[in-house]
C-alpha cells in the first residue's frame, strides 16, 4: 500500500509486456489455424493433383480439366470439382489487395471449392465476372475489381477464408480463374503466333486450317490446379484414393496428408520463427518480472529494517513480500490479457488466435514466476543486517 500509485503504474507496464507474448503465442496458433481453416473451407476428402507434386497449394499443379469426369464415376465419390489458386494483387479503385483467386465451378451450395457460408450478398450464379471475397480484403458488396483485364463485380461476402499465409480469398468463376492464371499479354501473344506462322510444320502449304488450329489451342486453356473429392459414407479416404492413383496416374493427398504438406512444410519456417521469437519473449518476459519484483523487495530495505528491529518474525515479512509479488502478477495478467484481446490482436494484420488455455496456462505460469521472484527477494531481504540498512 506504499507508494501504490507506482505499485500499480509498474503492474501495467508489466502487463503491456504481458499482452506482447501472449499476442505473439496468437500468432503462432493464428498461423497453424490458417493453413488447418483452408482445408476445412474446401470442403473436401481428397485433392486430386498432378503426378509427383505436392498439391496446389505448396507447388504448382497442372491436370487437363476433364479429369474430374472420369474421377466422378469412380467407385465410392460422390462429388468432384475442378479448382484453380492464384495469389495476386487484386486492385479495386486506387488500392491493392494480395489475395489468392480460387476459381470455382458452377454448382450449387456444398459444391467442393464453394465457400461453405456467407455473411452478405449471395453466391456466383453467373459463369463470368462475379466474385465473393473474404471480408479480411476490405471489399464491399458492389464494387468492382480488377484481376488482369477484366473487372468483377463482388456479389458477396464470406468470413475467414484464407490462403495458408493469411491472405483472403477471392472465389470467381472457373473460366475466368483460368484466363486469368495463364493469361498472356498481347505482344507475347503476337509473337507466339509469329513464331507458329513461321514454323513450317504449322503453316503447310496443303494443310490451310492448320495453323489456325495450332493458334486456337495455343490461345485456350485446358488446365486446372486440382480436382476436389468428396466420398460417399461408407468408403474408407484412404481406399479411394489409393483406387484414383493405381487407375489415374495421379498424385491423391487425403485431408491429413494435405495438413502435414502445409503445417510441416509450407508453413514450417515461418512457424519455426514465430515459436523461437515467442520463446526468447518469454524468457526476456520472465527475466524482467523477476527483475521487477526484487528491484520493488530492495527499494523497501529500510522499511524491511525496521520491521526487524520491531520484532516482526521473517514468516511475516515473508509472506508480504510474497504478496507483493502475487498482487503485480495478477494486475500484470489482468492488464496483459485485456490488452491482448482488445487491443492488440485486431490491429494485427495477421489471424491472432487466443485460445482459453493459453490464457489458463499464461497465468499460471505468471504466478509461478512470481512465487519464483519472491524467493528470491526474501532471501535477499532477510539476510540484510537492520543497523546497517537504517545507517
Amino acid at each position: 500500500m506504499h507508494a501504490w500509485g507506482k505499485f500499480v503504474f509498474t503492474g501495467v507496464g508489466l502487463g503491456l509486456l504481458i499482452g506482447v507474448t501472449l499476442s505473439m503465442a496468437g500468432i503462432y496458433r493464428g498461423m497453424i489455424d490458417d493453413a488447418k481453416v483452408l482445408l476445412d473451407n474446401s470442403s473436401a476428402d481428397l485433392w486430386v493433383v498432378q503426378k509427383d507434386t505436392l498439391g496446389p497449394y505448396a507447388e504448382p499443379s497442372s491436370i487437363y480439366e476433364d479429369t474430374w469426369r472420369s474421377i466422378r464415376g469412380m467407385p465410392g465419390v460422390a462429388r468432384a470439382a475442378n479448382v484453380t489458386y492464384l495469389t495476386m494483387q487484386v486492385r479495386e479503385g486506387q488500392r491493392d489487395v494480395r489475395a489468392m483467386i480460387t476459381g470455382i465451378t458452377a454448382g450449387e451450395p456444398g459444391t467442393p471449392g464453394w465457400p461453405p457460408y456467407l455473411v452478405a450478398g449471395r453466391q456466383i450464379t453467373r459463369g463470368h465476372y462475379e466474385a465473393v471475397a473474404d471480408i479480411a480484403s476490405g471489399f464491399r458488396l458492389g464494387e468492382r475489381l480488377h484481376i488482369r483485364r477484366n473487372h468483377y463485380t463482388v456479389v458477396g461476402l464470406t468470413r475467414r477464408m484464407v490462403s495458408s499465409g493469411g491472405d483472403p480469398m477471392v472465389f470467381i468463376p472457373l473460366k475466368d480463374a483460368q484466363e486469368a492464371q495463364f493469361l498472356k499479354d498481347n505482344d507475347a501473344i503476337l509473337q507466339q503466333r509469329r513464331r507458329s506462322a513461321a514454323n513450317p510444320a504449322f503453316n503447310k502449304p496443303g494443310s490451310p486450317g492448320l495453323l489456325d488450329a495450332v493458334i486456337a489451342s495455343q490461345s485456350s486453356n485446358a488446365y486446372v490446379n486440382a480436382v476436389l473429392v468428396q466420398i460417399n459414407a461408407g468408403y474408407g479416404v484412404d481406399e479411394v484414393a489409393e483406387s484414383i492413383r493405381r487407375w489415374k496416374r495421379l498424385t491423391v493427398y487425403t485431408r491429413s496428408q494435405m495438413e502435414e504438406i502445409l503445417v510441416g512444410k509450407l508453413i514450417a519456417t515461418s512457424a519455426k520463427q514465430i515459436g523461437m521469437f515467442l520463446v526468447i519473449l518469454s524468457i526476456v518476459s520472465a527475466a524482467i518480472v523477476a527483475f521487477i519484483i526484487y528491484t520493488l523487495t530492495l527499494g523497501k530495505i529500510r522499511e524491511i529494517a525496521v520491521l526487524k528491529l520491531i520484532g516482526t518474525r521473517n514468516r511475516t515479512i515473508a509472506a508480504m513480500i510474497l504478496q507483493q509479488a502475487l498482487a503485480l502478477g495478477v494486475i500484470g495478467f489482468v492488464v496483459g490479457k485485456i490488452s491482448a484481446t482488445l487491443f492488440m490482436a485486431p490491429i494485427f494484420p495477421k489471424y491472432v488466435l487466443l485460445e482459453p488455455l493459453d490464457s489458463v496456462i499464461g497465468f499460471m505460469v505468471v504466478m509461478l514466476i512470481c512465487v519464483l521472484s519472491s524467493i528470491i527477494a526474501i532471501r535477499a531481504a532477510l539476510k540484510v543486517d537492520p543497523a546497517e540498512a537504517i545507517g
